[in-house]
Parts: C-alpha cells; structure tokens; sequence
C-alpha cells in the first residue's frame, strides 16, 4: 500500500472526529481553559487518553466530560481551605462594577425589597425565610477582591457581606454535607462544595464599594467568593439548599467545569 493511500485513510476517520470535536468546543476551551492537558486536547490525545471512537459523536462527548470531571477532582484536591486570595487597595476598585448575566442588561428583572425572601432547603435544621431587614442586620464583613470571568476579564471589587460561613452555622446547616446549592430570581442556578462555602473569603453580599447592591448587580443578595470564576457567583439569590447531591448549574450543565476553581 502507498504512503499516500495510507496517508489518506488515517485522514479520513480525523476529518470526521474533528467535526466532532468543533461541535464540541465550549466544552473543549472550558478544559483548555482551566489549564490542565493545555496545548495537548487535540483529537489524537483524546482518543489515545480515553479510548474513544473519534467518529462518534456520543463518545467524543463522554470522553471530553471525563477530561473535564478529572479537572475538577484535581483542582478541589489542591484547594487549601484556607489559603486567601490576593485584596487590593480601595483605590483599585471599580465603581460601578461589571455587569454580567446570560442576557443583556436592559432585560434584568428588578427584586423588590417588600417581597424578597430568601428561601432554605436541604440540610438545614431552620428552614424559616430570610427577609431583607434580617440578612442586614446580621455582623457584616469586607473583602477587596478581583472578580475573574471565564471570558478573560476581570476587574476588583469591594464587597461587604455575611460570611456563608456564619449564615450556614446560624441556620443548622450540616456543614459536613458535601454542597450548597443557589437558585435566583432569574432562574440562574449555581453550586459550589462545602470547602469553598466555608472559606472565610466567601460571602453572602448586600453591598458594593459601601452601598447596598443595585439591582443590575444582584440586589438584594448574591455570592462572591475569592476562590471561584465569575460563574460561580450567583446573582439575585432566592434561595440556598444544603446537600450531599451533586447539583448541576446553569453553565455547569452546558459543558462548563462544576469546580470552576481561579
């Protein structure tokens, strides 16, 4: 057999997995994107790493969330419950801060104070609601800290709040449990593990830079944690449930790593 005949029928399988592959690609640049296997996904690699049938669409797609489950195993085995991230100095804070959702701004729905509740679920000895009045008059903390998107962007910002940690302790959640869970007002769910709940930068935020949270920036409530890219950060939460059932998340449920880990 030639050279190019043999050329030609190795080609030819690979054209059609890498059509595979780009039907694929969010998924793809969320693995490369995480910095694990970078600048070694290529559709050769992924076939000699896990076997599967470059053709076939349904393994392409298995072995790639294979790549990515092994990414969040390896993130949350580094992860140092106490290790902080970097704050930055008030003067570096951004006023007012980025907006970002998964629909323009002109279409967020506004949360009225009057109405609002925060509703708890799962683990949770007390599930009585919260009300606005009450998650502020609960001790405040402060962080200073730089909010990165998955996208690439980033900018620092000032964040005032009660720590998850103390909400969960005053509510009896099962901190043992492996998750927490968020839905919003703008049905964005999210989820992120215990170790990150705990962390002592992750907050229940009610205000920016001094202020209550406007309502393009999460009013009343949203998570922000120094730990996490942006998509962890749940906006305009309404309600939070303890669990040992991994949840799932808007973008997680699109090919985005669950463990989202900066």
């Amino acid at each position: 057999m030639s050279i190019k005949r043999l050329g030609s029928i190795f080609r030819r399988p690979m054209t059609v997995g890498q059509a595979v592959m780009d039907d694929n690609r969010k998924l793809v640049q969320d693995i490369e994107r995480r910095g694990f296997l970078r600048g070694t996904l290529s559709l050769g690699s992924l076939v000699m790493l896990t076997g599967c049938d470059a053709g076939h669409e349904g393994s392409v797609q298995s072995a790639l969330r294979a790549v990515s489950e092994f990414n969040d195993a390896v993130q949350a085995a580094l992860f140092r419950p106490d290790h902080l991230a970097p704050t930055y100095a008030p003067e570096d804070v951004a006023i007012p801060p980025r907006f970002n959702a998964f629909f323009p701004r002109d279409e967020v729905r506004p949360v009225a104070a009057s109405t609002w509740k925060l509703d708890l679920a799962g683990r949770v000895s007390n599930k009585t609601p919260w009300t606005v009045d009450r998650i502020w008059a609960e001790p405040h903390s402060e962080m200073i800290i730089k909010h990165i998107c998955v996208e690439g962007w980033d900018y620092v910002g000032q964040w005032s709040g009660v720590p998850l940690r103390r909400f969960l302790e005053a509510v009896g959640a099962d901190t043992r449990a492996r998750y927490v869970a968020f839905k919003c007002a703008d049905d964005y769910t999210g989820s992120i593990d215990m170790a990150t709940a705990l962390h002592p930068q992750t907050l229940l935020a009610t205000h920016y830079a001094g202020k209550p949270l406007e309502d393009p920036f999460g009013f009343p409530l949203r998570l922000r944690t120094a730990t996490k890219l942006g998509y962890k950060n749940p906006k305009w939460i309404t309600a939070i449930e303890v669990t040992n059932d991994k949840p799932g998340g808007f973008w997680e449920d699109r090919g985005f790593n669950w463990f989202g880990g900066i």
